[in-house]
C-alpha cells in the first residue's frame, strides 16, 4: 500500500513538473504526512508544520527560533493583575473565506484547546479563563502568575469560530479514537497559504493567500506549495536528484554527500530541538507483550537501568546515524531551560554491569518484550530500533520489534497500549515544564497526555504544577533541577540522542534551518 501511495505521489508531481527556478511552486517532501488538519488534535511535528502554513498563533517562533508577533501585535502582564496576560490583536486580518478575525476567535480557539480531547491542554493547564473584553484585546487569566505563558502559545493555532460552528467542528477531533471530522481535512485560517486540496498520505496543495496581512513583512516568494509525503528514503532522494522536488525536510544521513554534491542542490545542517528516546511501562502490574507471567519486569528500577546501560549510543551514532546525532543522557534538548551538560552525559555502555543488575533483579535468564517503533517519523527510526534489538540481546533481553507508520504508532502511546516504545520530543517553549507536563506528570485531565509509562508520583506532580506560577526564576530553576534529579533516578525513559537536521534544497532557495524543524514557507526566498 505504501509503495502504491509513493508511486501515485511521484506521478502527481511529475504531471505538473516545474523547476525551482520558477519561484511560484515549491515541491516539498518528507517521510511522513500531517496526521490531521485539526489544529488542536495532535501535538506532532509534521502536523504542526503543515498547519503553520495555513493557520496562525498569537505569536510564533521565526526561522531563527525567536518569538515574534503573529496574530497578536504585543503582549504583557496586566499592570492591574499579575495573574492576567493581555494580548493586543492585529486589526484588519481576514480568514481565508473573508471573515474578520477578532478576539472571539481567539477565545473560542483557546477554550477548544483546553478541552479533554485536545493534545494541547497541558500548555494551558494553568489557565482559569480566557476573556475577550473587546474586539482586539484578549485576556488570559491564570491560576497564579505564569511567567512563561507566551512561550506556550507559539503553536496554538487560531480557528474561525463561525466557520467551526457552521461545519460542526467546535469539538476537537478524537484522533486516537479513530474519529474523522470536517476539521481533519478542511481548514480556514489566517495564514500565508490557503488549502486547495488534501489527500492524506498522498498530497496536500496550498496556494498563496492574496489577502495575507503580512504581504509587506515576508518574502512570500512561493505562491504554490505541493507537499508530498514519501516514506521510502531512496525514492525521496531520487525525486530530489531528478528535479521533481525542490525541498526535502529530512535528507537521509546516508545520502547527504550525494545530495550536496549534485548540481543545483545543497544541504543545510543544524542541531534540532529534539531528543529521541525509549519509553517504558513502569506502572502496570503485568505487561501485555512479555513472557513474564504475573509481574512487570520494567517496574524494577534495576531492570530499567540495565536496559539503559546495554545500549551503545556511540555505535548508533557512528553506524546507524553516520555521525549525525549527539548521544543523550536526558530527555531534554540542549536548547531547553533545565538542561545541563552533567545531566545529559550519556550512560556508559556496560554489558557486564547490565547483566549483573538483571540478575540481582531476578532476571538473570532474561525475558522477552515487544518494542513499538515508528518507521516514518524520526531519522532512521526503524534502523535505530533494529540496532537496539541486538544490543539488548547481549544482556539476555529478547526484543520483538513491531515497526509501523506513525499514524498507527502514536495511538499506542496515547491509548496506553504499549509497554516499550520509541518517541521523540521537541520543546517549543524551551523550558523543562513542557516536558514534565506531558511526559512525567501523572496522566489525567490536564496533564500527562503523552506519559504512557504509568508512572505516578503525587509529590512530583505538585512540584511540576507549581512551576507555572513561580515567578522567582532562581527558585523556579532550583525546582526544575530537583524534578530532573527524580526523573533521572527513576529511569522512566531511556534517552538515545539529540537529532541533527539535514534539509535539502534547490540551491536558489535561501532560508535558515529552524531548530524546531518547522519550516514556515512564507520566510523562503527564491532567487
Amino acid at each position: 500500500m505504501r509503495t502504491a501511495t509513493t508511486a501515485l505521489a511521484l506521478a502527481l508531481m511529475a504531471s505538473t513538473s516545474m523547476t525551482a527556478a520558477n519561484a511560484e511552486t515549491l515541491r516539498w517532501a518528507r517521510a511522513g504526512d500531517a496526521l490531521t488538519l485539526d489544529p488542536h488534535a495532535q501535538n506532532e511535528g509534521p502536523t504542526i508544520t503543515i498547519n503553520h502554513q495555513i493557520m496562525e498563533p498569537l505569536l510564533l517562533l521565526d526561522m531563527n527560533n525567536k518569538q515574534v508577533p503573529a496574530l497578536a501585535t504585543d503582549w504583557a502582564v496586566s499592570p492591574d493583575d499579575a495573574n492576567v496576560w493581555v494580548f493586543n490583536l492585529r486589526q484588519g486580518v481576514k480568514f481565508h473565506d473573508g471573515a474578520d478575525f477578532t478576539s472571539e476567535d481567539v477565545k473560542f480557539s483557546l477554550d477548544r484547546a483546553m478541552s479533554d480531547s485536545s493534545d494541547y491542554k497541558e500548555l494551558l493547564a494553568s489557565v482559569k479563563e480566557v476573556r475577550a473584553p473587546s474586539d482586539y484585546v484578549v485576556e488570559i487569566v491564570t491560576d497564579g502568575p505564569n511567567p512563561i505563558m507566551p512561550a506556550n502559545l507559539t503553536n496554538m493555532m487560531i480557528m474561525d469560530k463561525d466557520w467551526a460552528e457552521a461545519n460542526g467542528a467546535t469539538k476537537v477531533q478524537d484522533y486516537e479514537g479513530g474519529e474523522d471530522t470536517f476539521a481533519a481535512k478542511n481548514a480556514n485560517g489566517t495564514g500565508a497559504y490557503k488549502l486547495v486540496s488534501r489527500e492524506p498520505d498522498v498530497k496536500t496543495v496550498l496556494t498563496l493567500n492574496e489577502n495575507y496581512w503580512g504581504a509587506d513583512e515576508f518574502p512570500l516568494d512561493v505562491t504554490e506549495i505541493i507537499y508530498t509525503p514519501i516514506q521510502n528514503a531512496s525514492t525521496r532522494v531520487a525525486a530530489m536528484l531528478s528535479g521533481e522536488l525542490d525541498f526535502i525536510q529530512d535528507v537521509p544521513v546516508q545520502d547527504l554527500m550525494r545530495v550536496s554534491a549534485a548540481d543545483g542542490l545543497k544541504v543545510e545542517t543544524a542541531p534540532q530541538n529534539r531528543v529521541i528516546f525509549f519509553g517504558l511501562n513502569v506502572g502496570a502490574d503485568d505487561l501485555t507483550n512479555d513472557n513474564v507471567e504475573g509481574k512487570n519486569p520494567l517496574a524494577d528500577k534495576r531492570v530499567r537501568k540495565a536496559m539503559n546501560m546495554a545500549i551503545n549510543r556511540e555505535a548508533i551514532k557512528q553506524v546507524v546515524m553516520r555521525g549525525q546525532s549527539q548521544p543523550a543522557g536526558m530527555i531534554a534538548p540542549p536548547f531547553v531551560n533545565g538542561w545541563t551538560e552533567e545531566l545529559d552525559a550519556a550512560a556508559a555502555t556496560d554489558i557486564d554491569g547490565a547483566k549483573a543488575l538483571l540478575s540481582e533483579a531476578g532476571y538473570g535468564d532474561g525475558f522477552s518484550i515487544q518494542l513499538d517503533c515508528p518507521n516514518d517519523r524520526y531519522v532512521n527510526d526503524e534502523a535505530i530500533c533494529q540496532a537496539t534489538v541486538g544490543m539488548l540481546a547481549q544482556v539476555g533481553i529478547t526484543v520483538n520489534l513491531d515497526a509501523k507508520p506513525k499514524a498507527q504508532h502514536f495511538p499506542l502511546i496515547a491509548n496506553r497500549s504499549t509497554d516499550f516504545f520509541m518517541l521523540g520530543w521537541g520543546v517549543p517553549t524551551q523550558d523543562s515544564e513542557y516536558i514534565f507536563n506531558f511526559l512525567v506528570h501523572t496522566s489525567g485531565e490536564k496533564y500527562g497526555s503523552w506519559n504512557a509509562t504509568g508512572y505516578s508520583n503525587p509529590d512530583l506532580d505538585m512540584k511540576i504544577q507549581a512551576l507555572a506560577s513561580e515567578t522567582d526564576l532562581e527558585a523556579r530553576n532550583a525546582s526544575i533541577a530537583d524534578i530532573w534529579a527524580t526523573v533521572q533516578d527513576e529511569t522512566l525513559y531511556i534517552p538515545l540522542h539529540h537529532q541533527v537536521l539535514n534539509w535539502g534544497f534547490a540551491d536558489n532557495i535561501n532560508v535558515p534551518v529552524s531548530a524546531e524543524d518547522t519550516p514556515k514557507i512564507k520566510y523562503f526566498e527564491v532567487n
